[in-house]
């Protein structure tokens, strides 16, 4: 998703800007932002984040450590909103019958079969396909309908207690109308999906609250927290029945763009989506009976993804030891969010004996939840410097590399992705100060 969403802000350039569009390709100067994208975007699929195939496509497909990134992701996200008390995990269907989406599934042969009856009047081939259309099941645009459809049973369930929420990550069909020469298709992202219920009373705190965590939450993981912020939605921009908005903004090399974005939508909504059902969508708010105001936070998990890949990714400059200028590419991903915590490594001596401790040390860490690159297996031979700017370029955090002196005395030596410092360590604490290395990260 996020190479097509590259794609469409260069040619947003391209209609806006024809002038430096021509010039864009030739990257002036090496502090252009497009030299930027364009190292990220080969990086990620030189390393696993994309597929290759995707690389040169309209759509993106994630590799192995992508799909690892966007499952950590969303995890995080989930159990920052499940925290508080009553929210509960919902999950409805990508598919309706009901809803009036505007993306459906069309059976072509029928399609083709109504436009090629040359008997039909363009009236009767009109009506032909209104029915087809609307017999056709439609895709989601949003996560927010299915919640509300959901109501009522979690409402029975917590007792008609105020405030509770119904969360939920799903595939959606977005539209793409931001570009003037759009064909309006959609593609297809991954949403987080929070619907929160409170009294009226209340609303606007809750509103505020919800804000500042959401803004916390994704600096929480950011190495330049400063590149997030957040804005109020303009009056124009308001939904329909919405008294309040608010998006979660990032800034990347083309511009800021919407991560997260926060409705204040009163009682509408709720009404709309249960008509002649008022007496039981009432809850208790002291000695009164209320509808309740509903708070809509909604996430885009791909774009999500795509800007602490760019808020991670850094190109430092090193000396080396005969004094030489180097370049170092490394994604510098927060602990909990890097799709890989460790690679495991041998150096030379007896194989059998040293891929023997790799694999216990695999399991072990497997165990216990730490993902790791079992680096020994490979079959491709690089010396230790190499083997460093591939693991930086992965977002490893940890090399361990087990050698004789291991089987000797037990000493590995284990390298930081983010200090570049390599120190020794007995192989019986190596568990231990990594998983207090990744749980100390996250409660900072």
């Amino acid at each position: 998703m996020f190479l097509h969403y590259i794609r469409r802000r260069l040619q947003f350039l391209k209609e806006k800007f024809p002038l430096y569009h021509r010039n864009i390709s030739k990257c002036i100067t090496r502090d252009d932002s497009s030299v930027e994208t364009s190292l990220l975007m080969k990086l990620c699929a030189e390393r696993y984040y994309i597929s290759s195939e995707a690389f040169h496509s309209r759509s993106c497909t994630y590799g192995p450590l992508g799909t690892e990134l966007k499952k950590n992701i969303i995890e995080q996200w989930t159990s920052a909103i499940r925290s508080r008390a009553y929210v509960f995990g919902i999950n409805t269907s990508v598919l309706s019958r009901t809803c009036k989406e505007p993306v459906r599934i069309v059976d072509l042969r029928a399609l083709k079969e109504v436009l090629n009856q040359d008997s039909s009047t363009k009236e009767e081939a009109s009506q032909k396909i209104h029915k087809l259309l609307k017999d056709t099941a439609s895709f989601r645009t949003s996560l927010f309908q299915g919640a509300l459809q959901q109501y009522i049973q979690a409402l029975q369930l917590v007792n008609r207690t105020l405030p509770f929420g119904l969360a939920e990550t799903g595939l959606c069909h977005h539209f793409d109308n931001q570009l003037r020469h759009s064909s309006g298709c959609s593609f297809e992202v991954t949403e987080s999906s929070l619907v929160w219920f409170c009294s009226p009373r209340t609303s606007s705190q809750w509103m505020d609250y919800w804000a500042h965590q959401r803004l916390q939450w994704w600096r929480k993981f950011a190495l330049g927290p400063s590149d997030f912020s957040m804005c109020n939605v303009v009056d124009e921009e308001l939904k329909e029945g919405t008294s309040h908005g608010v998006k979660v903004l990032y800034k990347f090399p083309w511009g800021s763009e919407t991560l997260e974005t926060l409705w204040s939508l009163g009682d509408t909504q709720l009404l709309k989506s249960h008509q002649g059902t008022c007496t039981k969508l009432q809850c208790r708010d002291g000695r009164k009976s209320v509808v309740p105001h509903v708070i809509s936070v909604s996430a885009n998990m791909d774009l999500g993804m795509l800007a602490y890949l760019f808020n991670s990714f850094q190109l430092l400059k090193k000396n080396d030891s005969k004094q030489k200028l180097h370049q170092r590419t490394v994604l510098k991903l927060h602990p909990s969010l890097t799709p890989v915590k460790v690679a495991l490594d041998m150096g030379r001596g007896s194989n059998t004996e040293l891929r023997q401790v790799c694999e216990g040390l695999l399991q072990e860490f497997l165990e216990v939840g730490i993902s790791t690159w079992p680096g020994y297996l490979d079959t491709m031979s690089l010396s230790l410097e190499n083997l460093h700017t591939k693991y930086d370029e992965m977002g490893v955090l940890f090399t361990v590399m087990v050698s004789e002196s291991t089987l000797k005395s037990g000493l590995l030596l284990v390298r930081n992705r983010d200090t570049t410092i390599r120190e020794t360590m007995h192989i019986s604490e190596i568990k231990c100060f990594l998983l207090k290395y990744i749980s100390a990260s996250e409660n900072i």
